[in-house]
């Protein structure tokens, strides 16, 4: 097993996620919402408002941990979207949702959304950008979101154009230190920090499940490890089923990652996804109990 020998904790606004050592609590679920028309998993169900609303409603009944919403979609090719566009999108979502109980994250990489989607009560920032566009460390450096830093190569219009990488654990794993350096530097605590290796972002067939075999490496270093496997191209290569077709992959990696260190898992399918990992958390209390 590769848990960390120490307990790790995630500031994320309003909560405090605590991770014992011997991993003694389910992983956290961070259930997806997207508020766009053109998402690569769900193809614009939950652009609406109210169908939104449902679908948060049910990942809540779920047991989700932290719901994610997102206003653009990063799928490769996927053109930018405007900035007020995408606060169109996803403000009227975060108001709806900001009394749920649970935590809210906003998936953008625009300075100007993180702000105002913090002011509006959101707990967490998720940024394939990792904070680095300009102005996106101070967007978020005078609140006690959360942050997820993902690694992405290049940018969602050509990641996918021939990925490229000597040492693909070794260069993701560096990437994230040194970005949450720069972050910890400019006053950001590092108790704020998750980091997310970008299954998906600017990778190929073998470097996702090299990420994936290896994930234990992230876990190397006190912050907690988001796995965004969901429903990926990653799964659907190796099955040859379809995007809405990947419930079984997408738990069966969702497990693996999780084995391997990700204290957070970020999914499509909430219900599922907490079922597999209460049965992963039963079966973790008895092999660490003293017998």
């Amino acid at each position: 097993m590769s848990y960390s020998s120490s307990p790790v904790a995630w500031r994320c606004g309003r909560f405090l996620f605590e991770f014992p050592a011997n991993q003694h609590r389910r992983p956290l679920v961070m259930g997806i919402l997207n508020a766009t028309p053109d998402s690569f998993s769900d193809g614009g169900r939950f652009y609406q408002r109210d169908a939104g609303l449902i679908q948060a409603e049910k990942m809540l009944a779920a047991g989700v941990d932290i719901i994610d919403i997102g206003g653009e979609s990063t799928r490769p090719g996927a053109e930018p979207v405007g900035l007020q566009e995408e606060l169109d999108r996803v403000l009227p979502v975060i108001e709806s949702l900001k009394e749920c109980g649970v935590a809210l994250s906003i998936d953008t990489y625009k300075p100007q959304t993180m702000q105002a989607a913090l002011a509006m009560g959101v707990d967490c920032v998720n940024d394939i950008w990792a904070l680095r566009q300009a102005g996106a460390v101070d967007a978020i450096k005078s609140s006690q979101c959360g942050i997820v830093l993902m690694h992405m190569q290049r940018d969602p219009q050509t990641m996918q154009f021939d990925p490229n990488y000597e040492h693909v654990v070794q260069e993701v794993q560096a990437f994230l230190l040194e970005r949450a350096a720069v972050i910890e530097e400019a006053g950001v605590d590092s108790q704020r920090i998750a980091i997310d290796p970008g299954f998906g972002f600017g990778k190929s067939l073998e470097h996702n499940y090299q990420l994936l075999a290896q994930m234990n490496v992230f876990t190397e270093h006190g912050y907690p490890v988001l796995a965004g496997l969901s429903r990926k191209s990653m799964l659907g290569k190796v099955t040859n089923l379809e995007v809405g077709e990947r419930l079984i992959p997408s738990i069966a990696a969702a497990i693996l990652a999780v084995e391997r260190g990700a204290m957070i898992v970020r999914t499509h399918d909430v219900p599922e996804t907490v079922n597999a990992l209460q049965v992963w958390q039963a079966m973790r209390e008895q092999s660490t109990s003293v017998l």
